[in-house]
């Protein structure tokens, strides 16, 4: 089981920058569709936090700081998950990850990092 986490980088204020999360493996390849997957963070210094996610039914739930700004989505065609970051803030700056969990079992991936420069 595999989660590959990609797409950050360095960023201006104000910028977007688009991750996404690919799954892979067998656990994955025919039931990704019936995973919850998420987005969290964890910036320096700081316990890692919930961004968003997404149910396998395509419910969405964000962080108050993520609201209006940040946009998950699901392609189950792919075995992917995006995070769609706009008007970015420095305080943005983390390492994100994503996770899936289905029927209590919760897979993360490795991050990417992203920075937002003022």
């Amino acid at each position: 089981v595999q989660l590959q986490a990609s797409g950050g980088g360095l960023v201006q204020a104000g910028g977007s920058l688009r991750l996404s999360c690919a799954a892979s493996g067998d656990t994955f390849s025919n039931t990704f569709s019936m995973y919850q997957m998420g987005w969290y963070r964890q910036a320096p210094g700081k316990q890692r936090e919930l961004v968003a996610t997404i149910s396998r039914s395509g419910t969405t739930n964000y962080a108050d700081s993520a609201k209006g700004r940040f946009t998950i989505s699901r392609d189950n065609a792919k075995n992917t998950v995006y995070l769609q970051m706009d008007s970015l803030k420095p305080e943005d700056t983390a390492v994100y990850y994503c996770n899936g969990i289905i029927l209590g079992d919760v897979y993360w991936g490795r991050g990417t990092l992203v920075t937002v420069s003022s």
